[in-house]
C-alpha cells in the first residue's frame, strides 16, 4: 500500500516539476528568440537608414554607381556574404543591389519574413519608404522609391536550434535529479503517515483484544438472565434481547477487526502449517451453496451453481468457507428479488478459478477498486444489508491472499457484478505440502 501511495506521490511530483520545467523552457525559449530578431531588426534599420544618403545616386546610375564606390556609409556594417542592400524605384523595379542576396519579389514596408522562391531559404528583412519635398511644393512628400536591407536566418536558426537541445538535454537532466530528489522527499513525507497507521492499526487490535473480556462477560450474564426468565421483568425482555443482539455483532466485529490485524501483521505469510489441509473445493462451496439457499428463495433469486471440475485446494477450511460466504450473501444481498446469481467453478492451468456473478445493482467505474477497502460502502443503497459492518470483502481478500491466491472485481452500474477467485491447486503427487505451497503459488501469479 505505503509503495503504491509512493509511486503515485513520486508521479504526482514529476508531473508538476516537468510542467513548470516546460513553461519555464518554453518562456526561456520565446524571450531568446525574440532578443534575437529585436537585435536582428535594428541592425538591419541601422544598414538600411546608412544607405539612404545613396538613393539618389544609385537612382541616376544603379550598380555602376555602386561597383565603383567603396567609401559608402554602411561599408563598416555591412557583411556581403550574408546581407544585402537593395534600392527601388516607387513602383518597386529594383535599381541597383548590394550583396550576394537575391530575392526577386517587391519590397514590402517594415519588417517581414521572406522566403526565396527559387532556394526556399527564409529571410529577415526591413524596408524604408524614400520621400522627398521638393522646393516650393506645398502637400505631402512625394514617394521616390523604398530601401530594403536583407540578412539571411541561418544564424539565428542554428542558435534557436542550439537553445532547443541545450533546454531539452537540460530539462531532462534536471527531470532526473527532481526525481532523485523527490524519491527522497516522498520516502520522508510518507514515513510519518507509515508511523501513525501502525499505531493506528496496534490500537485497532489491543482494543479488539481487550474489548472481548468485558463482552464475553456480558455475554455471560445475558445467557445467565435467559436461564432464569422469571427473573426478568416481562417489560424488560426486548431490552434483553437487543442487548444481546448489539453484543454479538459487537463481538463479531472485534472478531473481524483481530482476524485483518493478524493478517496485517504479515500480509505475505500464508496460514500456518498446521492449519494446511488437503480440502474438496467442491464441497466447500456446495455446503456455501446451501446455507444461502433459503435466502435466494426467500427474494426469489434464481440462484445455480456449476462446478465443471472436481478440484482439491490447500488450506483451512473454516476460512475458506468464509470466503465465499461472503462472496454469496454480499451477491444475494445486493441483487433485486427474482434476479440472478450464480457460482461456478472450472481449472485454469493450474489455478481454480471461483467466479460469482450477479444481476444486483453494480458499481460505478470509478467504486471499482474501492470494494475490498475496510469500511466503504458505495452509496446509501449499500448501507441497507442490517448487520453489515462493512469487513467482508475485506476480509476475503486476506483471505484469499493467504492462501496463495487473489480477488478481482468486475462491475457495471444497474447490470451486475463479478467476482473471480483464484487459488492453486493441490498436487496431490507431491509429498511436500510446502513445496506444493510455493509451486502452486508461483503458477496462480504466471497466470
Amino acid at each position: 500500500m505505503y509503495h503504491g501511495l509512493r509511486s503515485r506521490l513520486l508521479l504526482y511530483y514529476l508531473i508538476v516539476m516537468a510542467a513548470i520545467l516546460s513553461v519555464f523552457g518554453t518562456g526561456v525559449y520565446v524571450v531568446f528568440r525574440r532578443s534575437l530578431y529585436k537585435q536582428l531588426d535594428k541592425k538591419l534599420l541601422t544598414l538600411a537608414q546608412s544607405a539612404t544618403p545613396s538613393f539618389t545616386a544609385v537612382r541616376d546610375s544603379g550598380n555602376k554607381y555602386l561597383n565603383q564606390v567603396e567609401e559608402v556609409p554602411w561599408r563598416d556594417i555591412f557583411n556581403r556574404d550574408r546581407q544585402s542592400l537593395e534600392w527601388f524605384d516607387e513602383k518597386g523595379n529594383l535599381l541597383g543591389r548590394k550583396g550576394l542576396i537575391q530575392l526577386g519579389v517587391p519590397p514590402e514596408v517594415g519588417t517581414a519574413f521572406i522566403q526565396n522562391p527559387e532556394t526556399e531559404e527564409v529571410f529577415r528583412t526591413h524596408t524604408l519608404s524614400m520621400f522627398i519635398r521638393r522646393n516650393g511644393e506645398a502637400g505631402p512628400p512625394t514617394l521616390v522609391g523604398f530601401i530594403r536591407a536583407t540578412q539571411s536566418n541561418e544564424e539565428i536558426e542554428a542558435a534557436e536550434e542550439e537553445l532547443f537541445w541545450i533546454l531539452i538535454i537540460g530539462g531532462m537532466l534536471t527531470l532526473i535529479l527532481i526525481g532523485l530528489g523527490g524519491f527522497w522527499l516522498t520516502q520522508k513525507a510518507i514515513e510519518p503517515i507509515e508511523a501513525s497507521f501502525l499505531q493506528l492499526k496496534q490500537f485497532t487490535a489491543d482494543a479488539s483484544h481487550e474489548l472481548r473480556s468485558p463482552l464475553t462477560a456480558i455475554k455471560a450474564s445475558i445467557d445467565i438472565m435467559r436461564i432464569h426468565p422469571e427473573r426478568v421483568h416481562p417489560k424488560d425482555v426486548k431490552k434483553l434481547e437487543a442487548i444481546s443482539g448489539a453484543t454479538l455483532q459487537m463481538n463479531q466485529t472485534l472478531e473481524d477487526l483481530l482476524f485483518l490485524a493478524r493478517a496485517d501483521a504479515d500480509p505475505n505469510k500464508p496460514v500456518r502449517d498446521r492449519q494446511l489441509t488437503p480440502l474438496s473445493l467442491n464441497q466447500i462451496l456446495q455446503n456455501s451453496f446451501v446455507l444461502l439457499e433459503p435466502l435466494a428463495n426467500e427474494k426469489q433469486i434464481v440462484f445455480q451453481s456449476k462446478f465443471r471440475d472436481d478440484i482439491s485446494v490447500l488450506g483451512d477450511a473454516a476460512q475458506l468457507s468464509r470466503l465465499f460466504s461472503n462472496l454469496l450473501e454480499n451477491a444475494l444481498q445486493y441483487t433485486p428479488d427474482e434476479g440472478r446469481v450464480s457460482l461456478d467453478l472450472y481449472k485454469q492451468n493450474r489455478t481454480a478459478v471461483i467466479s460469482v456473478r450477479d444481476t444486483g445493482i453494480g458499481l460505478a467505474p470509478d467504486q471499482v477498486s474501492k470494494v475490498f477497502d475496510r469500511f466503504w460502502r458505495a452509496n446509501k443503497a449499500r448501507s441497507r444489508r442490517k448487520g453489515g459492518t462493512g469487513l467482508g470483502l475485506a476480509i476475503s481478500a486476506a483471505i484469499a491472499k493467504r492462501h496463495g491466491g487473489k480477488i478481482s472485481v468486475t462491475s457495471e452500474l444497474n447490470i451486475g457484478t463479478c467476482f473471480l477467485v483464484r487459488i492453486p491447486i493441490f498436487d496431490s503427487k507431491k509429498n511436500s505440502p510446502s513445496n506444493t505451497q510455493s509451486e502452486v503459488k508461483s503458477s496462480s501469479e504466471l497466470s
